[in-house]
C-alpha cells in the first residue's frame, strides 16, 4: 500500500520539481520512486547524484545488477528486485543468473565472493575482516573495486528503504499472451 505518494513537478518543493522536470524533459517519465521521492529536495538530489556516480564504478554492468539483485534480495524490496531483474536482463543475465544473485551466490566463485562480501557490507559491516579482504584480492578484485561496491551497496540501501517506507511496489505483471 502507497503510504507517501507520487508528486508531479507542480506540487513537489521547487529544488525538487524542478529535478522531476528535468529528468521528464530526458526520460520522458521520472518513474514512481523519483516522483515519491520529490517530497525531500535533499533525497531526491542526493539519490540522483549517487546514481550518477556509482554508473561510472569499475564493477561491470551486469555483475553490478548481480550485487543489486542480492542487496535487495536481503532489504526485501519487490519493487527494486523488479527492476534490478528487468535491468539485469537487458544486460545480458540468465534466469539462472537473477536466481543466484538472490541467494547471494553466482556460478562463477570470484563473482561470488564479491556477491557475498555486498551483502556482508551491508548486513554486518563490521565483521569484515583483514582475511576477508585478502580473499578478495585473491581472486584479483582490487581495491577500488571493493570501495566501488560500498558505494552500489549504499544506493541500494537507500532505494530499498526508501521504497519499502513510501510503500512502492512493482507493477503488476501483464498476463501471458
Amino acid at each position: 500500500m502507497v503510504r507517501l505518494r507520487p508528486l508531479d513537478p507542480e506540487q513537489a518543493p521547487s529544488a525538487a520539481g524542478a529535478l522531476l522536470t528535468e529528468i521528464i524533459d530526458r526520460h520522458g517519465d521520472a518513474g514512481g520512486m523519483a516522483r515519491t521521492m520529490a517530497h525531500s529536495p535533499a533525497v531526491l538530489r542526493g539519490y540522483l547524484e549517487l546514481s550518477r556516480a556509482m554508473k561510472r564504478v569499475a564493477v561491470p554492468r551486469p555483475l553490478s545488477e548481480k550485487i543489486s539483485l542480492a542487496v535487495q534480495e536481503w532489504i526485501g524490496c519487490a519493487y527494486c528486485l523488479a527492476a534490478h531483474a528487468a535491468a539485469g536482463r537487458s544486460v545480458g543475465l540468465s534466469e539462472t543468473d537473477i536466481e543466484l544473485a538472490r541467494q547471494v551466490t553466482a556460478t562463477d566463485a570470484r563473482e561470488a565472493a564479491l556477491i557475498a562480501y555486498a551483502v556482508r557490507v551491508l548486513a554486518e559491516p563490521s565483521a569484515i575482516t583483514d582475511a576477508d579482504i585478502a580473499q578478495l584480492r585473491a581472486y584479483g578484485w582490487s581495491d577500488r573495486l571493493l570501495a566501488d561496491v560500498v558505494g552500489l551497496v549504499a544506493l541500494n540501501q537507500l532505494t530499498g528503504s526508501f521504497n519499502l517506507v513510501a510503500g512502492l511496489e512493482p507493477a503488476p505483471a501483464a498476463p501471458a499472451a
